[in-house]
């Protein structure tokens, strides 16, 4: 067991296996040219670094994220809520452009959060609303490595407090900025660094 660890461990590093980022917003409401530029060159420095995109195959954040990440190259992974794609494009009104591979997980919006997160090596989180909040909860939870875009408004702007609020050891890693390809770097450089030796709670 712990020589197939080390076998994943080096996979992770020199990468046969690429990195996962969950990019985690808002999906409707009133949102900004300003903040969906940040969404997608968030999207296109992910692809810039051959990592793979994952997002809720919402609208909103998540797609203009998708957007980015598709036009330069890379990689993206939508978590659906559907069962199938017309379920998807008829009840939750969702998108399947820009997005290379869907999976139908048919667990509603709530259900899909879970695998979202799990889904994901590293979460994002942009804007967002309860849904967002949501997906903060686990990979806080679950002791995942989480970046906020800072002044993207929404929970990003409260997630600071909460944490403090929380007072939970979970092994989850903060990181906070307002600058998308800043944090970005910054999170994939402690990952592989640091949190990929971290065991969260499915080792």
């Amino acid at each position: 067991m712990k020589s197939g660890l080390c076998i994943w461990k080096k996979e992770q590093l020199f990468g046969k296996m690429k990195l996962k980022i969950g990019v985690m917003g808002s999906a409707s409401g009133k949102l900004s040219r300003a903040h969906k530029k940040i969404a997608y060159e968030l999207g296109c420095a992910i692809a810039e670094k051959g990592c793979i995109t994952v997002t809720g195959a919402c609208p909103g954040f998540p797609l203009e994220a998708a957007k980015g990440a598709s036009r330069s190259g890379g990689l993206v992974v939508g978590i659906s809520p559907a069962l199938s794609e017309r379920e998807h494009i008829e009840k939750y009104h969702s998108p399947i452009a820009y997005h290379d591979v869907l999976i139908f997980t048919g667990s509603g919006l709530m259900g899909r959060e879970v695998v979202n997160i799990r889904s994901s090596d590293i979460v994002i989180i942009m804007g967002g609303h309860s849904g967002t909040l949501g997906e903060f909860s686990i990979a806080y939870d679950e002791g995942n490595l989480i970046g906020v875009l800072l002044g993207t408004g929404g929970i990003a702007s409260e997630i600071e407090n909460i944490v403090k609020f929380i007072k939970k050891k979970t092994g989850a890693k903060m990181m906070y900025e307002s600058k998308p390809r800043v944090l970005l770097d910054n999170l994939i450089d402690y990952y592989l660094k640091k949190h990929y030796k971290h065991p969260d709670i499915h080792s």
